[in-house]
């Protein structure tokens, strides 16, 4: 971004804004939906990052080489503080009497959330990992960034950013299979649910001739 676009994003233009919107938006909203594996938390994050960087909209300066970095670790820290309140509010309904139990539909729609699944299973991976590796292997292969940029986004040296993309794809190699795994095996329990063998088919035909007679 030149340098006359971001003085008048300092000065409080909304056009000169919306440029920036329009250019980073996507690559926001992909950043958090790799992360988070929610569709809907993921256009939370894409706005609240949107709002926070028009308020701190003064810290654009010519020192900002990337905006994409400076946006980026904008979300990043969005994400930091969403999960904290996921946790505060998890902690709370765990203090609640447990609901009613409700019927569960999800055998419904299997088979027509098999990406959401794989981004889901992909996501709880990624989570399984410490913050910092998260935060710079979501940034550096979900997101391309480079590793300089990722370094500016996280306040962070370049060598830190190189050793913790090592440690986070070994781990993640690991983890992603687990978690796969851990889906298919539970497919499996789902489709093996509620179906009654030859033998009981059998009988239940039998039954029903009888009673017929």
């Amino acid at each position: 971004m030149d340098s006359p676009l971001h003085e008048r994003v300092r000065s409080g233009d909304r056009a000169a804004f919306a440029e920036i919107f329009d250019e980073h938006a996507r690559v926001v909203y992909a950043h958090a939906i790799r992360t988070t594996g929610d569709w809907a938390l993921s256009e939370d994050v894409m706005s609240l990052t949107f709002l926070e960087a028009w308020r701190l909209r003064d810290k654009l300066h010519e020192e900002v080489r990337s905006v994409r970095a400076w946006l980026l670790g904008i979300a990043t820290n969005v994400m930091r503080n969403t999960a904290r309140a996921a946790r505060r509010h998890r902690e709370a309904m765990s203090r609640l009497p447990p609901p009613e139990a409700m019927p569960d539909f999800s055998d419904e729609v299997v088979g027509q959330m098999a990406d959401a699944q794989r981004l889901a299973a992909a996501a709880r991976a990624l989570q399984r990992l410490k913050r910092s590796e998260r935060e710079v292997f979501s940034l550096v292969v979900w997101t391309d960034l480079g590793y300089a940029a990722a370094a500016e986004a996280l306040g962070i040296p370049v060598g830190t950013v190189r050793s913790r993309l090592s440690r986070a794809r070994q781990k993640l190699r690991g983890f992603v299979e687990e978690e796969l795994g851990a889906d298919a095996r539970a497919a499996e329990l789902r489709g093996g649910g509620g179906h009654i063998p030859p033998s009981g088919m059998d009988a239940a035909r039998t039954g029903h001739r009888r009673s017929a007679e």
